[in-house]
């Protein structure tokens, strides 16, 4: 088996997590929460020998004081908000070849009322996003199956084939010749300059149009000619 480098083991671990479903649930919401995260990769990563070492390399706290008031504008409670921020260094391992290292900078942010939870809550943060951004997983409300029908939703559209430009140049000039117009005339009422251009939803489309067009010129010539 060829060994991987350090690169082509991080691509393996993408391939093993392409989609994680919301599964905790908040006040007002779902969403994917860090033990989840970790637990979708840590079985690939053990297999592949990868290592992900955080290290701070800058921090940050803001104090905000915060009262409650009641509905007479009185001061129930005081209290303080801590925010914590941190840079970081999230730093990829081969322990097969640990000279083999990648160094990300990153940033985890944290808030806490009581002030001894900041520091964990950031580093929290900054693991779960960071795996998740490393690898693009995509964190949908969906089940992974409506996942996928949705993300080949998202495709670019396939370009126009040769038999569709030649479908709906035909169509075109038919019925160019019914209403006794150029060619150039149908496609500016349809709004395409360039056919080449079209993708095949698109060509589909404007091939279905424009049957109606002849369809409905050929009932109006008969009325005329009856």
């Amino acid at each position: 088996m060829t060994e991987l480098n350090i690169y082509q083991k991080l691509v393996e671990v993408r391939k093993a997590v392409p989609y994680l479903k919301k599964e905790a649930q908040g006040q007002q919401y779902s969403y994917t929460g860090s033990s989840q995260v970790l637990a979708s990769v840590r079985e690939k990563l053990d297999e592949l020998g990868l290592l992900l070492i955080p290290r701070i390399t800058g921090k940050k706290v803001s104090e905000s004081p915060i009262e409650y008031k009641d509905k007479d504008g009185n001061v129930t409670k005081r209290t303080t908000t801590y925010f914590t921020e941190l840079e970081m260094t999230m730093t990829w391992v081969n322990a097969e070849k640990p000279d083999e290292t990648i160094e990300c900078p990153w940033y985890g942010q944290g808030v806490d009322i009581a002030g001894e939870k900041g520091v964990g809550k950031a580093l929290t943060y900054a693991e779960k996003y960071f795996i998740l951004k490393q690898f693009n997983i995509a964190t949908d409300k969906d089940d992974p199956d409506a996942f996928q029908t949705k993300s080949e939703s998202y495709r670019k559209p396939d370009p126009i084939s040769q038999k569709e430009v030649g479908e709906l140049k035909t169509k075109v000039l038919e019925f160019a010749k019914l209403r006794d117009k150029t060619d150039a005339d149908v496609y500016q009422a349809l709004g395409v300059s360039d056919v080449t251009t079209l993708n095949t939803k698109d060509a589909k489309a404007l091939i279905t149009k424009v049957t109606g067009w002849i369809k409905s010129a050929e009932k109006e010539l008969k009325k005329q000619g009856a």
